[in-house]
Parts: structure tokens; C-alpha cells; sequence
């Protein structure tokens, strides 16, 4: 069954009126008709079953039969704060992959040795849309703006708080931290990894240092690490 993103549905209300872009992808692309059933997400963890009562390429009409509140919602809730790599293709195959495995925050971070200190979040936003789309995510992760990491590390975060590095020192992995059904923070560093600065920084701020393996992980693969192995270990 097709699934369109509505985040500005209202439940209260039987209809709901496509916009312009959705209504040509559903009639002119997908050439849905009248009394087609489709689903629709609000990014809230709604989900409507509905079906088309006026198809029109600009304004399609949909009639809402039924809404499922908290539709997939999980016991926990995964903030991951990444610099974003040099090579933007895989800073968003991570947002891509971790939107279909489960995270609910998205923040880049900038560090000192950042080769990337700038993302397009429209770009990036569509992405994500498009992940829970096609994984039938009920629920929007939300992708916060650019945000040095100094500034980051000294807000206030509920849960347990994770910086991920390479440094040479003793670190237990993060399996064995976690509490489950929790909140968690995972601080992940550029390729050239945390300055001993940065490390030393979020550890004054109520950081725990881990590893996340024996191997060298480049960015976006260390970030999807954590977030598999969060969502494996508070699995129902």
C-alpha cells in the first residue's frame, strides 16, 4: 500500500487534502484513482488508513478511516550527535540507514578537526522523509542544525551520555554501559577522530568513553554501529 507524509494532518478530522506535490506523485506517478486505499504518517507515531475520494493531480481528497496512535513507538530514545564527513554521500547514507534501524535525533557537530562544518538540512530532511517512507516509520527523527561541538557538550541531555573515540586509553564497550530502555547521547568524531581537547571536554560534562570495537571505524559506519547495537540491545 502506498505511504505519503502528512505531518500536518489532524486526527479530529475526516479528510485531508494533499498538497500539490504529493497529489501529482499520487495521480500523475502512481496513478491512484478514486476508492484507492492508501497510508499516511503524521511523524508523530500516527498512522491512517484512508482512501481517495477526489482524485486530483493538484488537491487530492482523501477520506481517513482509521488512525493508529503510537504505531511502532519504541522503549527508548537515541540521540546521535555526528560531524558530518567530507564526502556528504555518506553522511547521508548514515541518516538513510539509521532512520530505517531507529534513532529519534540527529544532531552534526562540528569539531576541531571537521573537514565538513556545513550541511544542507532541507537536503538532508528530505532524506530522512524518504527513509521512514519506505521503512513505515510512524515516527519523524528530528535533525537538528549544525552545532559546535564545545556548545554541544555542555547542554543538558536526559539519559546516559556516550562519546565514542580511538585514543589509546581504557574504554569498555558500549553494550556494556547501556541501561536499557533509556535515553542515550552518542557523541561520534570526524575521521581524523576527537582532539584530546574535545574528549577531555565531554568527559567534564558527564560523558562516558567507549569503544565500539577492536576495528577503526570511519564516521558514518562507527554512528550506524552504535545505533544497531542501541536498538539490539533494548529489542522487545
Amino acid at each position: 500500500m502506498h505511504l505519503f507524509y502528512t505531518p500536518d494532518i489532524d486526527a479530529s478530522h475526516p479528510m485531508y487534502f494533499l498538497n500539490e506535490e504529493e497529489s501529482k506523485h499520487c495521480i500523475r506517478v502512481l496513478r491512484l484513482q478514486v476508492g484507492d486505499r492508501v497510508q499516511l504518517i503524521d511523524g508523530r507515531g500516527g498512522l491512517y488508513n484512508a482512501e481517495i475520494s477526489e482524485a486530483h493531480p493538484k488537491r487530492t481528497i482523501l477520506k481517513i478511516n482509521s488512525v493508529q496512535t503510537g504505531f511502532g513507538k519504541r522503549n527508548h530514545y537515541l540521540h546521535i550527535a555526528i560531524a558530518p564527513t567530507k564526502n556528504i554521500e555518506r553522511f547521508e547514507w548514515f541518516l538513510e540507514k539509521a532512520t530505517e534501524i531507529g534513532i529519534d535525533e540527529i544532531t552534526p557537530i562540528i569539531c576541531q578537526r571537521s573537514e565538513r562544518k556545513e550541511v544542507k538540512i532541507e537536503r538532508s530532511a528530505k532524506i530522512i522523509t524518504s527513509a521512514i517512507k519506505q521503512s513505515l516509520k510512524a515516527y519523524h527523527p528530528i535533525l537538528n542544525a549544525p552545532i559546535a561541538f564545545n556548545q554541544f557538550v555542555k547542554q543538558q541531555f536526559e539519559g546516559q551520555k556516550f562519546i565514542a573515540h580511538c585514543m589509546d586509553e581504557s574504554k569498555t564497550g558500549l553494550a556494556a554501559e547501556v541501561e536499557k530502555q533509556s535515553a542515550y547521547v552518542i557523541l561520534i568524531g570526524p575521521e581524523g577522530d576527537f582532539s584530546p581537547a574535545e574528549v577531555e571536554g565531554a568527559l567534564q560534562n558527564g560523558f562516558k568513553a567507549i569503544t565500539l570495537g577492536e576495528s577503526r571505524l570511519r564516521t558514518e559506519t562507527a554512528a550506524l554501529e552504535a545505533c544497531f547495537e542501541i536498538n539490539f540491545l533494548n529489542r522487545k
